[in-house]
């Protein structure tokens, strides 16, 4: 077996050792690293067959599995930007972002509702040669963000030109010195959609790495134990929710299965618990690596499980290639210890909001970019958040925003006004609930409010709890105010 640990990256890999196991799809099929490339690069002349060129956009509306790896390394070879789609989203919020990415191709399983005038990956991939395109260079995944407005930004970064080996090993060298994370004979299991950009760019991780994929069909606590015992992961990302559930499994379940194979628990998209972070911990021993960043800002904060243990409750320092500065409303500096707004600065590249220079502009303070967090940091430079000062919500690890869900119930005519708000939850980290102030004559029901949303938003954005309320509180300017909403609840 050839040694592949200096080599650059997927490509490289495949070339050299194309027996080595890529990818084992959620129903068991196993996928070689030759036989992955191969459909690469037969669909990365697919999409130059069909006019795209540097620079253009391709989207996936895609579950997890084989086609939604292929669309990946597909496109991170031909210079194209990819987009990929929750497919939990509804017709109109899908094609609010296949206009607005402005996508030359979209890319859907054939079971999905919209999949009627678009093309699976077997139809780009169909009389193509296996070979390595010519003039291949750098794509990179443009995933969409919501802002407080709650529509869709794509966070564009600006695209190499180089071949894609070219910026591989800054990548090796970045994920060792944040995740321990090495090239080599790893498994990675992916537990989470991979529309989100934590767990799709993971995936390409382990790739690049020379792992194996395991795909997971879905979170369920059993299922994924016995995952990591049957193919000996070494390394995952998850988000708390999942390891809250983890936790509640009886002990005996929990001891049924053998977990010494993991060496990086990766965990970031929500705050986490410090007692449910040490009990994974106790349990599987300290492998939890976690990092704090977003979608625009990448890892710009990591932290290693033993500096966790002495420092608990941190997200950590920033990591390499990141500074960081704590600002108050005036934006001078705070010391340490005392809460801020948090700003990040990188070396590693900026990004912009497609389509938004105004939103671009006004999430940055000169190369300072703001997150909307508001955190401190301790004398030994370790970070600690405290709340986020947009009204984001967060629940399990997925974020959801309220202006879009106000928007939906305000257009039910026995609506006047709503305010949703994020409330602690246990399990989830915070649960959705819209209050709503009815609109004069018969009362709707919370079961009529939800129908109502059923075909405007995605049911994960569905508040789980809908009361009413006769008045919604305000600032003396009449806007609503909904941390008085938050308070009230919260104390009621």
């Amino acid at each position: 077996m050839p040694d592949i640990t200096a080599l650059p990256g997927f490509y490289r890999i495949a070339e050299a050792d194309p027996g080595r196991r890529a990818v084992i799809d959620a129903d068991g099929t196993v996928t070689t690293y030759g036989e992955l490339l191969a459909r690469v690069n037969q669909v990365s002349h697919g999409l130059r067959a069909r006019g795209l060129a540097e620079g253009d956009v391709v989207a996936g509306v895609l579950p997890n599995g084989l086609d939604a790896v292929v669309m990946l390394m597909a496109t991170g070879q031909a210079g194209l930007y990819y987009v990929p789609v929750n497919w939990h989203l509804t017709v109109p919020e899908i094609a609010y972002i296949m206009a607005d990415c402005d996508a030359g191709i979209v890319v859907a399983d054939r079971d999905h509702p919209v999949a009627g005038a678009l093309i699976g990956t077997a139809g780009l991939a169909e009389g193509q040669p296996v070979t390595a395109p010519r003039g291949r260079s750098a794509g990179a995944v443009m995933w969409y963000t919501s802002g407080t407005t709650g529509f869709p930004k794509g966070v564009q970064r600006p695209l190499s030109g180089a071949e894609p080996e070219a910026t591989l090993p800054l990548v090796t060298w970045f994920l060792g010195e944040v995740c321990d994370l090495r090239p080599g004979d790893g498994v990675h299991l992916v537990t989470s959609p991979m529309y989100h950009s934590a767990p799709c760019a993971h995936t390409m991780f382990a790739l690049h790495l020379g792992h194996s994929v395991v795909i997971a069909p879905r979170f369920d606590p059993v299922a994924i134990l016995a995952l990591i015992e049957r193919y000996r992961v070494t390394n995952t990302m998850m988000v708390p929710t999942m390891f809250h559930r983890l936790l509640r499994l009886p002990a005996e379940v929990r001891d049924a299965y053998d977990v010494s194979s993991l060496r990086q628990v990766i965990h970031t998209g929500a705050a986490c618990p410090v007692a449910v972070k040490r009990g994974i911990m106790d349990w599987w021993g300290p492998v939890l690596y976690e990092y704090y960043g977003s979608t625009e800002s990448t890892i710009a904060f990591s932290v290693k499980p033993h500096d966790w243990l002495e420092h608990p409750g941190t997200v950590g320092r920033p990591a390499p290639g990141f500074e960081a500065r704590i600002l108050d409303e005036d934006g001078e500096e705070v010391p340490a210890g005392e809460p801020g707004m948090i700003y990040i600065r990188s070396g590693l590249g900026g990004f912009t909001y497609r389509k938004d220079p105004a939103k671009t502009a006004s999430s940055m303070r000169g190369e300072w970019y703001a997150p909307g967090d508001i955190g401190y940091l301790d004398k030994d430079g370790f970070l600690f958040l405290c709340d986020r000062r947009t009204d984001l919500i967060i629940s399990g690890g997925v974020n959801i925003y309220p202006a879009e869900i106000e928007a939906a119930l305000l257009e039910h005519p026995a609506v006047a006004d709503v305010a949703v708000i994020g409330v602690p939850d246990e399990e989830w980290g915070h649960s959705v609930v819209a209050l709503v102030q009815p609109a004069p004559g018969p009362r709707p029901s919370p079961e009529e409010l939800l129908e109502h949303l059923g075909p405007r938003l995605a049911r994960f954005k569905h508040p789980r709890i809908i009361e009413f309320r006769d008045e919604l509180p305000r600032t003396p300017t009449g806007k609503l105010s909904r941390s008085k909403v938050r308070e009230d609840y919260l104390s009621g």
